[in-house]
């Protein structure tokens, strides 16, 4: 089963979080001082917020796959397309352990794949795709820059 993940960059953690449990009408599964998720079903969304991101807003969108069999299908597709990945084996980020392969989309968006397979005890720094040269989607890897989920 797959599930869109939304990750948005929020000014005010708390604020948000009432705001967002009463939208979904659920408290979130994940809560911690800087980061909260909900894994919801209805609609099926990993939704998650942060401090910590570089901009308030969309951060990034997603999908999660339950195995690695799913991940290397949809990385392969990106591949297909013509896409250039950044691809990521047994990462810690956001509060979780996970296999991932990220990407821009032609407007420059940046999408996450990703598998998690285990819960880690902080949020992580992992290395993202760098957004594309101005001008180009998907364009070279040039060097990975410091953020998380």
């Amino acid at each position: 089963m797959k599930r869109i993940h939304l990750h948005v960059s929020v000014p005010n953690l708390a604020q948000s979080i009432q705001f967002y449990e009463t939208l979904f009408g659920a408290a979130p599964a994940v809560v911690k001082d800087d980061y909260a998720k909900w894994m919801l079903d209805d609609p099926k969304v990993n939704f998650a917020i942060s401090e910590r991101a570089r901009e308030t807003g969309i951060d990034h969108i997603g999908i999660q796959v339950d195995s690695t069999e799913e991940l290397g299908e949809l990385a392969g597709r990106l591949k297909t397309a013509g896409a250039e990945t950044f691809d990521q084996e047994a990462t810690t980020c956001c509060y979780a352990q996970s296999d991932k392969s990220w990407v821009h989309d032609p407007a420059g968006v940046r999408w996450e794949t990703f598998f998690t397979f285990g819960e880690a005890t902080s949020y992580g720094e992992d290395e993202v795709l760098p957004e594309p040269a101005s001008g180009a989607c998907c364009g070279p890897v040039v060097a990975p820059a410091k953020a998380c989920c």
